[in-house]
């Protein structure tokens, strides 16, 4: 980045969001962010009232901004219509502000489940949601995180409180990647300038680890993480995978993390990152280890009063 750069980030108050505001700040970005509650005054950082239906106030957020990281989005919704507000129609006035204030570049944030659209209507909307950024004009990378852990993390907490009592239900036989959040708020701002090696480019980004990890190997890396004794890996069916979603919404409603949504594609056998599909090694690596990161993150939600 240009020293004096400004850059909009949409999805700054999230878990991700907390994260390239971090990263950010250690490297003197300025930044302006869209929030739709108070935020406390922070060096570096201008906050916009508003959030993706607001059309005044994602002109306001872009204004002067020489980049924009779309990170905002929607992961659980009660019906495909809160998919498609969320991950399309935001999107597509994210692009439009963007042309209409001159900020040519854009630094899309998607999800590995646009891949397999049919999956999930997540999946699918996310998909959507690329197809317009293509589509769009701008200078723009579309980044496709797998399973993101680290600190602040509420939607793998339950996993990590499951493994301190001993056990963890996985989804059937599997492999899947992950990515420490850190690692992933590093690269959307090493991609904020343009070059030939990502400008109109997906990129599938992971922790490094070699055809990614097995369900049961990630829960065992889980367990080793929150306790000395190790854990027991229980691999569900499918259809008890459904089971568990339909009373997760019976006992958490709105709040239920395991949604049938979410139950359809989880049990898909190969949630790994593309061969080749990575960002290029010249750019950036992941700088933290899987097992390590875990430990960190258990560490942090034990501090934070949320893992006891």
């Amino acid at each position: 980045m240009t020293e004096g750069a400004l850059v909009a980030v949409t999805g700054a108050t999230g878990f991700v969001g907390q994260a390239v505001l971090l990263a950010a700040g250690r490297q003197e970005i300025e930044v302006r962010a869209l929030t739709r509650r108070k935020q406390r005054l922070r060096g570096g950082v201008e906050w916009i009232d508003g959030d993706l239906g607001d059309k005044a106030a994602l002109k306001r957020l872009m204004e002067g901004a020489s980049a924009v990281i779309h990170i905002a989005g929607v992961v659980n919704a009660p019906d495909p219509a809160g998919f498609e507000e969320g991950n399309v129609q935001g999107t597509l006035r994210v692009i439009e502000a963007a042309h209409e204030m001159g900020v040519g570049r854009m630094i899309h944030v998607s999800s590995l489940s646009a891949r397999e659209p049919q999956l999930s209507v997540y999946g699918a909307s996310k998909l959507r949601g690329e197809k317009l950024v293509r589509a769009s004009g701008l200078d723009w990378t579309v980044v496709r995180p797998p399973a993101v852990f680290g600190p602040r993390d509420t939607e793998m907490l339950d996993l990590f409180r499951l493994a301190r009592r001993g056990f963890v239900p996985l989804p059937p036989p599997g492999r899947l990647s992950v990515i420490h959040v850190a690692d992933l708020a590093q690269l959307l701002l090493t991609l904020l300038p343009s070059s030939e090696e990502t400008t109109h480019q997906i990129f599938e980004p992971d922790d490094g680890e070699p055809g990614g990890w097995t369900h049961v190997r990630l829960a065992h890396a889980i367990g080793a993480a929150v306790r000395e004794k190790p854990i027991r890996p229980l691999s569900l069916s499918p259809r008890l995978v459904h089971f568990a979603a339909r009373a997760d919404r019976l006992f958490r409603g709105k709040k239920a993390k395991l949604t049938s949504d979410r139950a359809s594609y989880i049990c898909h056998p190969d949630w790994t990152v593309g061969e080749g599909a990575q960002p290029p090694a010249s750019l950036w690596r992941p700088r933290i280890d899987t097992r390590e990161g875990l430990k960190a993150t258990a560490a942090w939600y034990r501090e934070a009063g949320w893992l006891k």
